[in-house]
């Protein structure tokens, strides 16, 4: 009696994994297709999303935000993760390190600190008290390099801990499956 109990739930499980193999796979296909259309402005073949790119996002975590369509692909993930607070973080540090202007400098950096340093803040980044307070203190008088300590730190941290979390995922695996299946078919 228990093996009919048995079977039933095995061919359930069955089915249940060849649909989420078909969901992952209309997922990967779908987000392939949004990739692309995001950047679609130009249609040469370098700017395209190719199997190669997206292998080469594993060797490091420079290399995938190298890429446009790895930085969006990895932006997508922590945001599905609620934990996109630290790229949004390190890209606005980036941008912020281009600013001429002393006076464009100055506002800019107290937006970013209010935003993201500043304890209690909407998108509060995960850093030690210490170096919070010195940013603190370097934003009354800013320069190009007032957050440089939080952005490496926030590097660090997405490097051991959502760089590797997203090499696992779904949404590259996926990604991959897609690309390799579609490199085979020529």
């Amino acid at each position: 009696m228990p093996s009919l109990i048995v079977e039933p739930l095995n061919t359930q499980h069955f089915i249940m994994d060849r649909d989420d193999r078909k969901r992952n796979k209309n997922i990967g296909k779908n987000f392939m297709c949004r990739l692309q259309c995001m950047f679609s402005h130009s249609s040469s073949s370098e700017s395209r999303l190719s199997l190669e790119d997206t292998q080469q996002w594993s060797q490091s975590l420079e290399r995938l935000l190298e890429s446009k369509y790895g930085l969006a692909t990895f932006r997508n993930f922590l945001k599905s993760e609620y934990s996109d607070e630290n790229i949004e973080f390190w890209l606005t540090c980036e941008d912020y390190k281009k600013i001429k202007s002393s006076f464009r400098m100055s506002s800019r950096a107290k937006k970013i600190y209010e935003q993201y340093i500043k304890a209690e803040s909407p998108k509060e980044i995960n850093i030690d008290y210490h170096t919070r307070e010195q940013i603190k203190r370097n934003v009354k008088t800013p320069t190009m390099h007032c957050f440089d300590d939080a952005q490496k730190m926030v590097y660090g941290l997405m490097e051991r801990d959502s760089y590797p979390r997203f090499l696992r995922s779904d949404i590259y695996r996926t990604l991959l499956e897609n690309l390799a299946a579609d490199a085979t078919k020529g």
